[in-house]
Order: C-alpha cells, then structure tokens, then sequence
C-alpha cells in the first residue's frame, strides 16, 4: 500500500519537470541495455563514467554518472552542470526511507527555467538501487529536465520492468563517495511549503556541481 502511494505521490507531484508525452509506443532502445544489473556497486574503472563533485551544505556527494547505458542523460547533466545551473539550488523534497530530490528549485522554492525534455532511458537495465540518481519527471514518460533524485533504498517499483507505468525512471549513475551525506539529508525535518509537501524546513543547498575525476 505505501509503494503504491509513492509511486503515486511521485507521479502527481514528486518529479516535476517540463514536457509531455502521451505517446503509448515502446520501441527498441537506441542506447545499450545492460543486461544484469545485480549489485548497486559502481566500478568505474569499467570506464565510461563521468564522475562530479556534488558540494552541499552538508558536504560532499561524488557521483559517478553513466556515459554507456545513459548516454542523453548523461549529456544532459553535464550541461546542466557545466552552466552552473545547479549551483545553489536546493534539495526541495526529502521522503525518508524513499529518496531526496533537488535541481530545479531555488531557496525560495522558484521553478527555474530549463532547457527542453529529454527522452527517457529507463530501458537502459540500470537499477535504483540505494545510492543510485535517477531523472525525476512528471506522469509523461519523455519529462525530464534538470530534477534528479537519489535512491536512499532499493526502490526496485520505479524500475521500468516493475513500473506500473511500464517506464519506470531512468537511472544513470550512483553515489561512489557521500551516502553519510545522503543519510544525513534524508533525515533532517520537512513540512509543508506553498503546497509543496516534504520541503525540509531548512534549506540543504547544493552549492556547486563540478566534473571532476573518477579516480
């Protein structure tokens, strides 16, 4: 009952982002599908990583984005990150036992303008595991902009082959240094804000998102 609220929760009001797609079709993926992803570990001496710097007000997350199996994903972080766009935005919803999102709310909870969707990669076989990112995005598949969430556990329902949707969330990297911040993050008090719900009551600021190196 209380996955089958969230999955709700997240559709309706969890994972804004612009754009829309009402299409039905599925067809085959033009990027690579990994075939089993059984361990929420990355290496990423695998090569085909793009690792970034994530400094928050509660310290540093690392993460390790995947050029491979998301690739329009990973060029659309990298240009956010690039711009700056994520720096000193907030994460703007914490749901313990669920995730933490943030990249497309400022301090005083305005939507900043983004470029345009992008097409969903939730077919890639990448998982959400704890500790992994994922794009957020509205009921329409093709949504995505500049919101992401990190896993804080395996949320195995927001997978595209458990989706009740039958897309699920694109998953394009994880955590490799900073789940002690991730845990920190979703601990701390929300409430409600303008209508927004789970907004912690004190602002966790990203301040800055950087490429950095993976080793």
């Amino acid at each position: 009952m209380l996955r089958t609220l969230l999955v709700s929760v997240l559709s309706a009001t969890l994972l804004i982002s612009c754009g829309s797609d009402d299409s039905n079709s599925n067809p085959a993926p033009d990027y690579p599908v990994l075939a089993n992803d059984n361990t929420a570990a990355i290496d990423v001496s695998r090569g085909d990583y793009a690792c970034y710097d994530m400094t928050t007000s509660f310290g540093l997350i690392k993460i390790a984005i995947d050029e491979k199996y998301a690739p329009a994903t990973a060029e659309n972080f990298k240009n956010y990150a690039t711009l700056g766009f994520y720096d000193e935005l907030i994460f703007h919803r914490v749901i313990a036992n669920f995730m933490i999102q943030g990249g497309g709310f400022d301090a005083g909870l305005n939507r900043l303008e983004t470029a345009d969707a992008i097409e969903i990669e939730s077919r890639n076989g990448l998982k959400n595991y704890r500790g992994r990112i994922a794009m957020a995005r509205t009921s329409a598949p093709n949504s995505a902009t500049s919101q992401f969430f990190i896993n804080t556990v395996n949320n195995s329902f927001l997978n595209q082959d458990e989706a009740s949707d039958g897309y699920g969330y694109t998953v394009f990297g994880g955590v490799i240094e900073g789940m002690d911040v991730v845990d920190a993050i979703e601990a701390v008090q929300t409430g409600s804000v303008g209508g927004m719900s789970n907004v912690p009551v004190e602002n966790v600021f990203i301040n800055s998102v950087r490429e950095a190196s993976c080793s």
